[in-house]
């Protein structure tokens, strides 16, 4: 086979192309990270559930690790542009097995933080709108209502997309930092404490629970490099974005999880919360009505709704972009590798997504399981363990992928990402030990385990399936990771700045 033709048709097809400036693709990220739900949903919950006051010095030690990983992930997304970003960079920079295994596990886990979000959206709908809209609707009837409106957005034009995003978002922002000033203005006991940032509050048994909360609000940053095939200028867009993104999201989350323990007081917020949480009450909007009075807690619940929608639509279509890479490669069937004439949309990678949304709403809905905390708290928080363990991963990428090109200074190809490496190994191994108390738990319970461990599953099926097309489809085999690089052959599959795959899959 003549190594300058493409296998197969579909490594041609392309998304929408030069459509996304950084404000566009900081829309996309920000929404993601769906800060509303942060603030008012996991953030008060993880209080509740942890029993750990910590939570604001998590958001800021975070913070600044991820700050160093955006150095090496920037430099990457500079050299490579595709909408698989985890999977294309850790296929180039380690191997393409562990490629397919990164797209797995991406999958699984994006998978796991969008459908979620269909379990506040229900509970949070059916507690604000039933009253007014004079019906009983079960949490699930609401779930199916936003999955549908997803569903049909997922195939949408992106920049539409963007712009119903961007809307949402300002709104929601603005709402939480207006809380937090009222919040802050009016501070149990009369005076301000900063307690919660103090490290005694943080290193404590069971913190290694708190950085899954922590990463949890903070997936969504990455997501910027998945629109990279889409952006304008994608070597300036994404880095740019990125920074951006984690730099607001750091600052705004460790503020509001402050201002959350000034409003209750640090010796009581757990209390506070573990009550909003046993009476389906939200603690954030309860505190606002205190502070602000009651049209600004029905502000509040109005504006969780728009944001955890916002989250689904940007969630869907980060998984629907890692669902067509692949397909376009041929790493799953070629039909996900396509995308809608008029719109751009990844048309089957979309309606995948649309799929499990709805099996998942049911399943739940059929085995009466809680809705906030099985549905949202645990799959979510399970979601972020997966995305923090591919931002490891992707560290050592970098160190690979720059230790065989040389072509990229000291700090951006070897010093931060090795940093980030390290302290995000350490944060998965700690997290994995204190997994049940991320779950609230007991530390004998089956599920202390099971969720952590589905993830070497995947990631395991992901290397089988590498050995598979390793062995039967060798051509596609060897486009692993390469994107629309795939279509000019293999040998300019890192374009013109040299390098290129061995037959074992990794770089030379």
């Amino acid at each position: 086979m003549d190594r300058s033709t493409p296998a197969t048709s579909n490594v041609t097809a392309a998304l929408a192309q030069d459509k996304l400036g950084t404000t566009r693709v900081t829309q996309f990220a920000l929404s993601a990270a769906a800060t509303l739900t942060m603030v008012a949903g996991l953030m008060p919950t993880g209080y509740a559930v942890t029993g750990i006051i910590g939570i604001p010095a998590a958001f800021v030690l975070l913070g600044v690790v991820l700050l160093v990983f955006c150095v090496g992930y920037n430099a990457m997304s500079r050299r490579i542009s595709n909408a698989g970003a985890f999977y294309a960079y850790i296929a180039q920079g380690v191997s393409r097995p562990a490629g397919v295994a990164a797209a797995w596990v991406a999958l699984f886990s994006y998978n796991l933080l969008q459908v979620g979000l269909y379990g506040i959206f229900g509970a949070t709908a059916s507690s604000l709108l039933n009253p007014v809209l004079h019906v009983n609707f079960p949490w699930w009837a609401w779930a199916l209502i936003s999955w549908l409106i997803v569903a049909v957005l997922g195939l949408a034009q992106v920049e539409f997309n963007g712009s119903v995003l961007g809307v949402l978002m300002l709104c929601e922002v603005a709402v939480i930092l207006i809380y937090d000033v009222a919040f802050d203005a009016h501070p149990n006991g009369g005076h301000v404490s900063f307690t919660t940032f103090a490290p005694s509050h943080l290193f404590v048994p069971g913190w290694g629970a708190l950085l899954v909360i922590a990463i949890s609000g903070f997936v969504g940053f990455e997501s910027a490099a998945f629109f990279s095939e889409e952006a304008k200028d994608s070597r300036r867009t994404i880095p740019r974005a990125t920074y951006i993104v984690v730099g607001l999201i750091a600052v705004l989350y460790c503020l509001s999880a402050w201002a959350m323990s000034v409003a209750t007081g640090p010796d009581h917020i757990v209390d506070q919360a573990n009550k909003a949480l046993q009476s389906n009450g939200n603690l954030v909007f309860g505190l606002a009505t205190q502070d602000l009075g009651s049209a600004w807690g029905t502000i509040g619940n109005a504006l969780l709704l728009t944001s955890v929608f916002a989250a689904m639509l940007s969630y869907h279509a980060s998984a629907a972009r890692y669902v067509f890479s692949l397909g376009r490669e041929g790493v799953l069937p070629s039909v996900f590798g396509r995308t809608l004439p008029k719109t751009g949309a990844p048309i089957w990678g979309s309606l995948a997504q649309t799929i499990v949304g709805f099996a998942v709403i049911l399943g739940f809905a059929e085995g009466g399981l809680d809705p906030m905390q099985n549905l949202f708290y645990w799959l979510g928080t399970t979601g972020g363990f997966g995305v923090l363990v591919l931002l490891a991963v992707t560290s050592a990428a970098v160190i690979g992928y720059f230790w065989r090109r040389g072509d990229e200074n000291a700090w951006r190809s070897v010093i931060a990402p090795f940093l980030a490496l390290a302290a995000l190994l350490a944060a998965v191994v700690l997290a994995v030990a204190n997994f049940a108390t991320l779950l609230g738990v007991a530390p004998d319970s089956p599920a202390r385990w099971a969720f952590p461990a589905g993830f070497l599953v995947v990631a395991f099926g992901g290397l089988i399936w590498a050995a598979v097309l390793r062995m039967r489809r060798p051509e596609v085999y060897e486009r692993i990771g390469l994107g629309v690089s795939a279509e000019t052959g293999r040998s300019s599959a890192l374009g013109t700045e040299g390098g290129s795959f061995d037959r074992a899959g990794s770089l030379l």
